[in-house]
């Protein structure tokens, strides 16, 4: 035989190597057509990039005071707390009360929750609640409770400035739509400290299912707000309240409760009204009754300070100019410091302290 070279079949590649080089490939060079992602306005453009901004800054919390700092600060309450209450010393440096929002579904037991609240701290009984409810709680804090409607408005306008929700939460039924949304409007604004409440569980009669319903309710609330979140039990109610030992526990929670400040409620004022009075002349309003009204609004400023003739919006009503703002009398002071009376020699009391 001639000396020939022997020709051999090439190998032939696997079919699965052979698609899965294809699709890298394909990878590689696919591409977007850069004409139909370009950008559409520049002035678009800019509103979206600074409402992601907004909504960034809302969520920012301040530093919290070093030791170095904190104890400079010491001796400043020290001179503080000599003076009394409502003298100039101490003008303008009490805190305005804590905003606690009680959220909720229809018939979770919002209202029975305040009035419990109130008759706890005030021994006294309220019947129907009618906006915020401010009481003192302590030498140095006050709480104002306010029952938030179930208006995706309102949710939206007391979330950006309460400092403490209490989201109530039906046993009987679970989690219902408010609920979820309430708590994705607390997320978008910074989520503020978020405490649980069931209630409606006197309506189980066995105890293993009122066990059950707690432990599935607990790890769902976890799931929305985080692992170990705060949720109290509310078992039955009695006399139009619920139990004295359940809410006590409760109000002994929030009492020592610190709450974490934020840039946006600091850097803007805003005021939850506590009153609301039309101090427009009677004549005037006879002669045209849809004339300009003038209406004074009182209420604690949070945040930094008011100025006249700064515009202001109202939920409902719009954006507005203040005519003027007055600083009144506290309408709910912190209590008094009265020093023990020392005796004096010959057994006769010293007159400084009863003066004071």
């Amino acid at each position: 035989m001639p000396d020939v070279d022997q020709v051999n079949k090439s190998h032939r590649e696997s079919r699965v190597k052979k698609k899965r080089k294809k699709e890298n490939d394909a990878k590689q060079h696919k591409g977007k057509d850069p004409r139909a992602f370009a950008m559409a306005g520049v002035q678009s453009s800019q509103k979206r990039q600074q409402r992601k901004a907004d909504r960034e800054h809302r969520k920012l919390h301040l530093p919290m005071p070093s030791h170095a700092t904190a104890a400079q600060s010491i001796k400043q309450l020290e001179q503080l707390e000599q003076a009394k209450p409502g003298s100039r010393a101490r003008q303008g440096t009490e805190l305005a009360p804590v905003l606690i929002a009680v959220c909720g579904p229809p018939k979770s037991g919002k209202s029975t929750l305040i009035r419990s609240i109130v008759k706890h701290y005030t021994k006294q009984n309220i019947g129907e609640v009618k906006g915020p409810v401010t009481m003192v709680t302590g030498k140095k804090r006050r709480l104002t409770l306010f029952e938030c409607p179930n208006d995706v408005n309102s949710m939206l306008d007391i979330c950006k400035v309460a400092d403490l929700v209490l989201m109530l939460i039906d046993g009987s039924f679970g989690f219902e739509m408010e609920t979820f949304e309430i708590l994705n409007i607390l997320q978008t604004h910074g989520m503020p400290r978020v405490m649980g409440i069931l209630t409606h569980l006197d309506l189980f009669k066995k105890t293993s299912q009122t066990r059950k319903v707690k432990k599935e309710l607990k790890h769902r609330f976890w799931t929305e707000i985080y692992a170990g979140a705060k949720l109290f039990y509310l078992s039955g109610v009695i006399y139009g309240r619920y139990l004295k030992r359940e809410v006590q526990n409760l109000c002994r929670f929030i009492s020592v409760m610190k709450f974490r400040p934020m840039v946006w409620k600091n850097s803007h004022s805003h005021i939850l009204a506590d009153r609301v009075e039309d101090i427009t002349p009677v004549p005037q309003v006879q002669a045209h009754p849809h004339c300009d009204r003038t209406v004074a609004l009182f209420g604690y400023v949070r945040g930094c300070p008011f100025r006249e003739g700064s515009a202001v919006h109202i939920p409902g009503v719009g954006d507005v100019r203040l005519e003027s703002v007055n600083q009144l009398g506290d309408p709910c002071p912190l209590p008094t410091r009265v020093e023990p009376n020392t005796k004096v020699g010959g057994g006769e009391e010293g007159g400084e302290g009863a003066n004071d």
